[in-house]
This record gives C-alpha cells, structure tokens and sequence, in this order.
C-alpha cells in the first residue's frame, strides 16, 4: 500500500453518499490525520467546540498508530464504505 493509493482513495471519500454516519466519517478523519500529520499535536478542543472535540477525539483516538497503518486502514475503511453504498444502490434499484 503506497501513498499514491492513499491520494486516490482520499478523493474517493468524496464520493462516499451524503448519508454516511458521523461515526465513520470521524473514524476516516482521524485516519487521515494519523496518516498525514502523525499523532495529535494540538490541545484539545473545549467543551462548546463540539464538532472540532469529536475530531480531534477521533484523531486521539488512532494515536501511536504509525502513518503507514492508518494509511493502510484509511484505504481499507474507504473500500468497505464504497462496497456498502454499491450494495445498498443495487439493492435500492431492485
């Protein structure tokens, strides 16, 4: 897995559906952090900053993972999203 598949899955996520949960945009988000900056290097955000907190939770919560494995997971996450919403637009045009 290489930085190249990673920079084309990165643009794939656009064209995950509108519907995908917050759970697994936050988990994608936290990968993509891990993988292009490393672990966190900011404080976290505070209690009003609601959606900025839940990021940098995500990205806390892949800490220590190396940027070669989030950027492996990163990948794999988007296949599993991108297979999922194939299946539920087949399924729907049945």
């Amino acid at each position: 897995m290489g930085l190249k598949e990673f920079e084309e899955h990165a643009k794939k996520v656009m064209t995950l559906p509108e519907d995908t949960s917050n759970e697994n945009k936050l988990i994608l988000y936290g990968l993509y952090k891990q993988a292009t900056v490393g672990n966190v290097n900011t404080s976290r955000p505070g209690m009003f900053n609601m959606r900025d907190r839940a990021k940098w939770d995500a990205w806390k919560a892949v800490e220590g993972k190396s940027q070669e494995e989030a950027m492996s997971d990163y990948v794999t996450k988007v296949k599993q999203l991108l297979e999922e919403a194939a299946a539920t637009a087949t399924a729907a045009a049945c």
